[in-house]
């Protein structure tokens, strides 16, 4: 009588933990140099619009591990890129700003339940301090180390930009496209 052939265990569970090591390590990367999904901003991208003949407006979100520095250099990267793609030589920031947008979660010890979020709350007063609160929504580190506070800070870059053909203005606010592009290049991380 022969046996059924199965597949050993031991390959399903290293398949298994591959798998999910890979995802772990697509999500905890920066944001890559690459154009930003529609409908998926939380990923993070450039993305450019066409406001005049020669001006645009050109963004680029990071997600949360990816630097301020990272940021704006991909800004000005993707400026100098849009600029020699358009047949341009040149391009002046006419306007340029980064935001910084911050959350911070709090892993919460009394979570919904029969009550809502309904939790305990206490005031003591502590010497020499005055009057404290604690309640399982903001926490407080002296009394309750279980509290998990974390601030994450996202970067978005944008700028409008004003393309330009021939020599390159007497301006500091402008850039000549090619060099950018070759200074900044070796900074520039595409996704695998």
């Amino acid at each position: 009588m022969s046996r059924p052939i199965t597949k050993a265990p031991g390959r399903h569970r290293a398949l298994t933990i591959l798998l999910a090591a890979l995802a772990v390590t697509a999500c905890g990367t920066a944001t890559p140099y690459r154009p930003e999904t529609p409908g998926q901003s939380s990923r993070g991208g450039y993305s450019d619009q066409q406001i005049e003949a020669n001006r645009y407006r050109v963004t680029f979100r990071g997600n949360s591990l990816t630097a301020r520095e990272t940021v704006e250099t991909y800004l000005l990267y993707r400026a100098a890129q849009l600029t020699v793609e358009r047949g341009y030589d040149w391009f002046i920031m006419a306007d340029r700003q980064t935001d910084k947008r911050t959350r911070t979660y709090i892993d919460r010890p009394f979570g919904p339940g029969p009550y809502g979020f309904w939790g305990p709350y206490w005031r003591y007063h502590g010497r020499g301090f005055g009057w404290h609160h604690w309640d399982p929504f903001w926490g407080d580190p002296f009394w309750d180390r279980t509290v998990d506070v974390r601030t994450v800070d996202r970067y978005e870059a944008s700028a409008e930009i004003v393309l330009g053909r021939g020599r390159k203005p007497d301006d500091p606010r402008a850039f000549d496209a090619r060099q950018v592009m070759t200074n900044l290049g070796p900074r520039i991380v595409l996704p695998r």
